[in-house]
C-alpha cells in the first residue's frame, strides 16, 4: 500500500481544517496550480488563457472560476498598461502560502519511508 500518498491525502485534508472558510474545489485546485506553474516559468499568462482552458469546463464554467479565485484572495488580475482590455493574471501571497503548505505535506509524507 503507497504509505506516502495516503499520508499526502491526510495531510492535505488538514487544509479544509486550517482554513475554515468555503476550500477550493478541483477545477480552482487546477487553474491555481496552472498560474503558478506558469509564474514559476515566467511566462505571462492572461485571462484569455484561462478561459481557453476547455479541458477544465466552458468558458462561463472557468470565468466563475477565476471570479472565485480572486474573490478568496488566492490570484489577482492586473490590467495592461497599453491596453486594459488585456489583464494579467498572477498569484497572491495567499496562493504562494497554499503551495508552501502542499510542499510542506509532501515533504513530511515522505519522511521515515
Amino acid at each position: 500500500m503507497p504509505n506516502a500518498y495516503i499520508r499526502f491525502l491526510n495531510l492535505i485534508d488538514a487544509l479544509d481544517r486550517i482554513n475554515p472558510g468555503r476550500s477550493l474545489d478541483n477545477i480552482e485546485i487546477q487553474m491555481l496550480e496552472h498560474i503558478i506553474q506558469q509564474q514559476a516559468r515566467n511566462h505571462k499568462l492572461l485571462v484569455g488563457d484561462m478561459i481557453a482552458m476547455s479541458h477544465l469546463g466552458s468558458q462561463a464554467t472557468l470565468h466563475g472560476r477565476l471570479k472565485n479565485l480572486v474573490a478568496m484572495g488566492y490570484i489577482k488580475l492586473v490590467e495592461d498598461k497599453n491596453d486594459a482590455r488585456r489583464k494579467t493574471v498572477a498569484p497572491t501571497k495567499l496562493a504562494i502560502k497554499y503551495v508552501q503548505f502542499m510542499s510542506d505535506c509532501l515533504e513530511k509524507s515522505l519522511k521515515n519511508l
